[in-house]
């Protein structure tokens, strides 16, 4: 079973802040991009500028503390001025901390059931 833990979150783009929101995005995918055990960060925005989607992955529970620790003390709180969170599904086997962190974005936990990637 691999170690990698994901998310997917799902959220809307506040009214009037869609500018913010992509300065703000471009901060966190710089500072994300300097953790090692980040293997994949990726925002997805619709075309009309109010739907988003982020994709994240870990190598493991580890290198996620390390990126959730990150957030919450650098971005936290002006990315909830910017975006509502409207679900997070994560994928793996989250430990009580990292769990703990999504929990706050209602998350649904999904367990490795088999299939690859490259």
């Amino acid at each position: 079973m691999p170690d990698t833990i994901s998310w997917n979150l799902e959220l809307t783009v506040r009214e009037g802040r869609l500018d913010d929101a992509r300065s703000l995005m471009n901060e966190m995918v710089a500072s994300t991009l300097q953790e090692p055990g980040t293997q994949g960060y990726q925002w997805y925005l619709s075309e009309d500028g109010k739907l988003c989607h982020l994709h994240e992955r870990y190598a493991d529970n580890a290198a996620a503390e390390v990126h959730i620790g990150n957030f919450s003390s650098r971005f936290a709180e002006r990315f909830l001025t910017c975006f509502e969170p409207l679900s997070l599904t994560a994928y793996g086997e989250p430990n009580a901390q990292v769990r703990a962190a999504l929990d706050g974005f209602g998350a649904v936990y999904l367990t490795w059931l088999g299939g690859f990637s490259r």
